[in-house]
C-alpha cells in the first residue's frame, strides 16, 4: 500500500465509523444526555468531565466549550474537568491510588443533581468506574462515552457506545459526540443566540 493510499484508508475508516453513528438509537441517547445536562445546569448544578490520556484531553476540551463558549458569546456554564489540578492528582495518586483520583474528588465537590461524563475508549478505566460508583451513591447522574464494549461502564445511568474497537476512531467520534452535546446545550440554554 502506498503512503497516499494509507492516508486515504485512515480517513475512510474514520468516515465509516462516524457514519455508524447515524442511527436513531445513538441520536436519541445524545438528545437524552443533552436534556439531562440542560436540566442540571438550569437547576444550578455542574457538569463534571473525566478521562485518562487522550480522553482526559477531550474531557478538558469539552468542559471548556461549556464554561468558556462554543459558537457565540454568552454567560459561562458550570462545567469542569476533574483532572486539571495536577497537585491533587499526583498527591492522591501517590498517597492513595490512581484508581481513586476521581472518586475522591467527586465525593468532595459533587452534589446531588450534578452530572459526570466519563470518557474511556475501553470502558475499563478503574478510576472512572469508581467515580461513577461514588457518583451514583451521591445522586449524581452518570454518563459514559466509550467504545463498542461496555466493560465496566454498565454502572452508568447512560452510555454512548461508539461502534468500533479501534482507539483512534473511537476518540474521533467521542469529540464529535461531545461537540454535538455542547452545541445543543448552548442552543437550548441560550436560544436567543442559537444557530438556525
Amino acid at each position: 500500500m502506498t503512503k497516499m493510499n494509507k492516508i486515504k484508508t485512515i480517513i475512510s475508516d474514520s468516515i465509516n465509523t462516524k457514519e455508524k453513528l447515524l442511527t436513531n438509537e445513538i441520536s436519541e441517547k445524545i438528545q437524552c444526555i443533552v436534556d439531562i445536562c440542560v436540566n442540571a445546569l438550569n437547576n444550578g448544578n455542574t457538569i463534571y468531565w473525566c478521562g485518562n490520556g487522550g480522553s482526559a484531553a477531550d474531557a478538558q476540551h469539552l468542559a471548556a466549550e461549556l464554561s468558556g463558549r462554543f459558537y457565540y458569546d454568552r454567560d459561562p456554564l458550570s462545567s469542569e474537568a476533574l483532572h486539571c489540578n495536577t497537585s491533587y492528582i499526583t498527591a492522591v495518586g501517590n498517597d492513595y491510588s490512581y484508581d481513586v483520583i476521581y472518586s475522591r474528588l467527586i465525593k468532595g465537590v459533587g452534589k446531588k443533581g450534578d452530572v459526570i461524563i466519563g470518557i474511556s475508549t475501553s470502558g475499563k478505566s478503574k478510576n472512572i468506574i469508581k467515580a461513577f460508583t461514588k457518583s451514583n451513591e451521591i445522586g449524581i447522574i452518570t454518563i459514559g462515552l466509550t467504545g463498542e464494549n461496555n466493560n465496566g461502564f454498565d454502572v452508568c445511568n447512560h452510555v454512548v457506545n461508539i461502534p468500533s474497537t479501534d482507539t483512534p476512531r473511537i476518540q474521533e467520534c467521542h469529540i464529535l459526540v461531545g461537540h454535538i452535546i455542547c452545541q445543543l446545550i448552548e442552543e437550548k440554554i441560550y436560544p436567543q443566540h442559537g444557530k438556525t
